[in-house]
């Protein structure tokens, strides 16, 4: 008995459990490979390349090749390359029919990339939120918002809607509304809201900025400032000249009213 059972052992179990651990020190050794060649190589190789298309490439080849050490790992156990197709495949129809919104995700990541309706590092607005893009993958787009959150929208809503890019031109144009009273010199507010926006650092002199009367409201005439500034310089360019705006309107004695109502009896 006992000399069959390590007759059993040298002859199926040893040999099983070399195959174990080499399939196991390959698969262990293989994906820190492919860790180190995405991760160091990788990003040199794809220096010259545009950002975003760099990353989504890099983010396939890292996919690709830890699937090809998974089957050699698999192979080294005995399984044959037939067998391992077969399984391949019906896992692949299992998956695709479970994960319509994977495929869905990584056909609009393939989408993004062809076309490009924005790269890393514009600030593009969607339905699904807003921000700047900081990472294009195969499923997933990563925007870090205004108040420095991370949000990760599936490329399929960026692929299939509205995707506005505040960033693809260099520069902005800046609307302020402001209400005035009818009975104000409009005169004297122009001069004031032109004034502020001279005076202001971000404004660009060419296109000029212009005052013009956008709307007659019940209470007020509405005036509009449109400057123009750099496209880095939105944010800071706004919150000034709204600022401003109001300030060199009461300097003008040019009255800012309030909603009101006139009730006549009779």
């Amino acid at each position: 008995m006992t000399d069959w059972i390590i007759n059993f052992a040298n002859t199926y179990l040893v040999p099983f459990g070399l195959k174990i651990v080499l399939a196991l020190v390959v698969l262990f050794v293989g994906l820190k490979v492919v860790k180190f060649l995405t991760n160091k190589i990788g990003k040199k190789a794809l220096a010259k390349v545009d950002s975003s298309v760099g990353g989504f490439i890099l983010s396939a080849v890292r996919v690709t090749l830890n699937i090809l050490i998974v089957i050699i790992a698999v192979q080294i156990l005995g399984v044959p390359s037939a067998t391992i197709i077969a399984a391949i495949g019906s896992c692949g129809l299992a998956l695709g029919l479970a994960l319509q919104g994977g495929l869905s995700n990584l056909a609009g990541g393939v989408m993004i990339m062809l076309f490009k309706p924005f790269k890393i590092g514009d600030y593009i607005v969607s339905g699904s939120g807003e921000g700047v893009v900081e990472d294009i993958n195969l499923f997933y787009t990563r925007l870090c918002t205004v108040d420095n959150k991370s949000v990760n929208i599936p490329n399929s809503a960026l692929s299939s809607s509205t995707v506005t890019n505040l960033s693809a031109k260099e520069t902005r144009g800046i609307d302020i509304p402001v209400d005035i009273a009818y009975g104000a010199d409009m005169d004297a507010a122009r001069k004031a809201l032109l004034d502020c926006a001279r005076s202001c650092g971000y404004v660009l002199d060419e296109p000029a900025p212009i005052v013009f009367v956008a709307d007659h409201c019940d209470s007020s005439l509405k005036l509009t400032l449109r400057a123009t500034v750099k496209g880095a310089d939105y944010w800071p360019a706004r919150f000034e000249l709204m600022e401003n705006s109001v300030k060199a309107l009461q300097s003008a004695n040019v009255n800012i009213p309030f909603p009101q109502l006139d009730v006549h009896m009779y």
